[in-house]
């Protein structure tokens, strides 16, 4: 006997999608008019994630199908899609026009691979599909423009004297105040003049349109971090700690520091969480073990991933191709791309805004 409809609807309900949760079942992800169920027995579906998958098919399509195949189905073809929403920012602070969603990465302290890790992640949401670009937000310490190998001091192209033209390396675009600069010169900027500059690269680059806008947070919770929180419309945040307690002791009060601007915490990521020897593969929590899970459990926010101390992940971002693009098929590339699934999954669950334009004006 052939598949019915009623038969299809009730197969579509009962599976979940894996990164969104149990609620989010694929009745709810269905586009309803692109739902078909032939005389012959044919099913045809369109499933619309609002997040980045580079091949859910594979991933996790393959358990759908079956099911439609074991309730009469003579042949299932099933699209899978993406589109990604726009999620409310914190606050009253206006969305970004040429930016839908802007994530902030941050840490409480500095040396947890902070930079790094959103750098990779910024490459994997490439990878999986999205429009992506990255802001290089540590004014005193950028290193954007050496991990994706365009260097410092290239100062960017701009357009009617008011706005900035991103640079693209790897298949994002990146801004970052180290363009700016020349050569080794520091950044000797008291906080209001740091702060300012920081908005002006926000509201001022010309990005094309982007799904994510990743910005690569300063370390720590001070004036500028706590501005830029509050004037910048984050759409949700991500916290890179160490597994070691006096990191995730600082990391914590980051957690404590967005929520009290109402920007909502997506999840943590535990970095340099183990070290696997090359030689002989022994397993060794260099830094502790369990200190990011913890952390997590006890603000009852997502544990997004665990990535491995390995010496690969910091030579290829210093020679300006990072893991996920110098290795893309490798188990560390693969770490990546499963954190930002996550990422893009936690961050599609919040409060959705309607995708009418703002007007955004230069600031002067």
């Amino acid at each position: 006997m052939s598949i019915t409809r009623a038969a299809v609807d009730a197969i579509l309900a009962a599976h979940s999608d894996p990164y969104l949760g149990p609620d989010a079942t694929y009745a709810l992800l269905a586009v309803p008019q692109d739902t078909q169920v032939t005389d012959d027995g044919r099913v045809f579906a369109h499933i619309q994630l609002p997040y980045p998958h580079a091949n859910p098919a594979q991933a996790f399509g393959a358990a759908l199908e079956a099911a439609l195949h074991v309730a009469g189905a003579r042949d299932v073809h099933i699209r899978w899609s993406q589109a990604i929403p726009r999620i409310q920012p914190q606050g009253e602070v206006a969305p970004l026009t040429l930016a839908r969603n802007l994530i902030v990465v941050a840490s409480g302290k500095g040396g947890v691979g902070k930079s790094t890790t959103a750098v990779n992640l910024a490459l994997a949401l490439a990878r999986e599909g999205a429009r992506v670009g990255i802001l290089d937000a540590d004014i005193y310490g950028p290193s954007q423009p050496t991990m994706l190998g365009i260097g410092l001091g290239k100062y960017p192209d701009t357009v009617d004297d008011a706005w900035f033209v991103p640079h693209t390396a790897h298949g994002i675009e990146v801004m970052s105040i180290g363009f700016l600069l020349q050569g080794d010169t520091p950044v000797v900027w008291r906080g209001p003049k740091a702060t300012g500059a920081l908005i002006q690269l926000v509201t001022q680059t010309r990005w094309s349109s982007l799904d994510y806008l990743v910005v690569d947070m300063p370390p720590g919770t001070g004036d500028i971090q706590l501005t830029l929180a509050q004037r910048i419309p984050v759409a949700g945040a991500v916290i890179v700690t160490t597994p070691q307690d006096i990191a995730t002791l600082d990391a914590k009060k980051g957690i404590e520091m967005f929520r009290k601007v109402d920007i909502r915490v997506l999840g943590v990521v535990e970095n340099m969480a183990q070290h696997v020897c090359s030689s002989c593969g022994h397993v060794e929590h260099i830094f502790g073990a369990g200190g990011g899970e913890r952390m997590a459990a006890q603000y009852q926010t997502p544990l997004l991933g665990q990535l491995p101390l390995d010496a690969r992940i910091r030579e290829q971002t210093d020679s300006g191709v990072p893991t996920v693009i110098a290795e893309p098929d490798g188990a560390l590339a693969a770490a990546y791309r499963e954190l930002a699934r996550r990422t893009a999954a936690a961050l599609a669950l919040g409060p959705r805004v309607s995708d009418t334009r703002i007007p955004l004006q230069p600031t002067a």
